[in-house]
């Protein structure tokens, strides 16, 4: 496999810096939201997000960060391991009422946002819910579109998007994975 660095950890810190700019604009502030992040990549990129949107909207902000595994709410779970694993699901209270900013790392098929939404609606029903995601990478199987994205990055079928994060991996970057028979 060939890697092409597509974003570094700059790039990532300014995608997300502009994503919280763009909620709180478009939400008139952050009162009454809170922000979940998909299991695994998507909860340090809501950790991130969160901090932004608390530090650019005031010290006095409570945007609460919270944690959605959706390991069992999964359609393709007959292809999986027969015991998957699941994670910790850890919400900041009732979602009821609230703005849901759910947030995950590269948006593809777009079958992970719809297991989300399955998940969200077992924990209340949100006033609304939108969604951030650091890489766009198309080929969507479902009618489902970001409201926020770092990055749009059309890919073929056999590439990868990775994203590789300081808290998990060590480092910030996107990188694409293009097999040797396509790069050629």
């Amino acid at each position: 496999m060939r890697e092409k660095r597509i974003l570094n950890g700059d790039d990532i810190r300014r995608a997300l810096t502009r994503i919280a700019h763009e909620v709180l604009e478009r939400n008139r502030g952050s009162d009454g939201m809170v922000v979940l992040g998909i299991r695994s990549r998507g909860v340090d990129l809501a950790e991130r997000l969160g901090a932004l949107i608390r530090h650019v909207e005031s010290a006095g902000s409570r945007v609460e960060v919270g944690a959605l595994d959706i390991s069992l709410y999964r359609d393709d779970l007959s292809r999986r391991p027969l015991r998957p694993e699941v994670g910790a699901t850890r919400l900041p209270g009732n979602l009821s009422g609230r703005t849901v900013l759910l947030v995950d790392d590269v948006l593809f098929t777009g079958r992970t946002v719809r297991a989300a939404l399955d998940a969200i609606t077992d924990f209340g029903r949100p006033r609304s819910i939108q969604l951030a995601v650091l890489v766009d990478r198309g080929h969507r199987e479902l009618p489902i579109r970001a409201d926020y994205v770092g990055k749009n990055l059309p890919t073929s079928l056999a590439e990868e998007v990775v994203v590789r994060l300081t808290e998990t991996d060590g480092a910030d970057e996107v990188v694409l994975l293009t097999p040797e028979k396509v790069a050629q």
